[in-house]
């Protein structure tokens, strides 16, 4: 099967750099895509020009926090409109790895409002269905991160993941579930499908439109069920 779902579902995935974000991404598509369900797997900062441009920023000397700022947009602008919104609009299920929420927390703590961050954001961006929030103390974090790639940089620092991870905590959303990255792995991975299977069948059943069949097979199909033939 590559079972739809009407409207489309975006999951995003946040937390400070070594949270484990990555990780969860791809084993709750992994988990999805066998139940059948047609799901993409994507991530910011993209693999576009802007997205780029902040990579080789990073590593080759920073952009001012301005220019970091407007980059970090254009690259979620285009992001949404040529990945995420058609995506959602063939009733696929979207997971993002880090979203506007990391530009909230992360140039919040270079300095920027993050209220006036999450503002300018939603403007543009299209709001998660399912936001999870992977909380971690930046020293644990911090120690991932030197044992993965063996390197820091600013971002990076104790400091800054810090002020990161307190605007992290501070977002208070409706469709925000936060969770302890000191669980292992895979009881992370079930708790972030145990949230998916409650909100997707909330959004379901409140969509306007279908049909009761249409509507219980969706909400079998968020399970991995077959659906009830004609």
């Amino acid at each position: 099967m590559n079972q739809t779902i009407p409207g489309g579902f975006l999951i995003a995935i946040e937390g400070i750099d070594g949270a484990g974000k990555s990780l969860q991404a791809r084993e709750v598509g992994r988990i999805l895509r066998e139940r059948g369900l047609n799901c993409i797997l994507t991530h910011e900062p993209t693999n576009g020009p802007w997205g780029r441009k902040l990579r080789e920023s990073a590593v080759n000397g920073r952009l001012s926090p301005e220019e970091e700022l407007q980059a970090f947009m254009e690259d979620r602008r285009q992001h949404v409109d040529e990945v995420i919104r058609p995506a959602l609009s063939a009733g696929q299920i979207v997971i993002t790895d880090r979203y506007y929420f990391s530009t909230v927390a992360y140039q919040g703590a270079r300095g920027f409002d993050p209220n006036d961050l999450l503002k300018q954001n939603e403007t543009i961006a299209i709001e998660p269905n399912l936001l999870i929030i992977i909380d971690l103390d930046p020293q644990t974090a911090l120690a991932r991160v030197g044992n993965r790639d063996g390197r820091t940089n600013d971002f990076e620092t104790i400091t800054q993941q810090s002020k990161s991870r307190d605007i992290f905590l501070a977002i208070r959303k409706p469709y925000l579930v936060r969770l302890d990255g000191n669980t292992p792995p895979r009881e992370l991975r079930d708790q972030i499908l145990v949230a998916f299977s409650r909100f997707a069948v909330e959004r379901i059943a409140a969509l306007p439109g279908l049909t009761p069949r249409q509507r219980l097979n969706a909400i079998l199909a968020i399970h991995g069920a077959k659906p009830i033939e004609e």
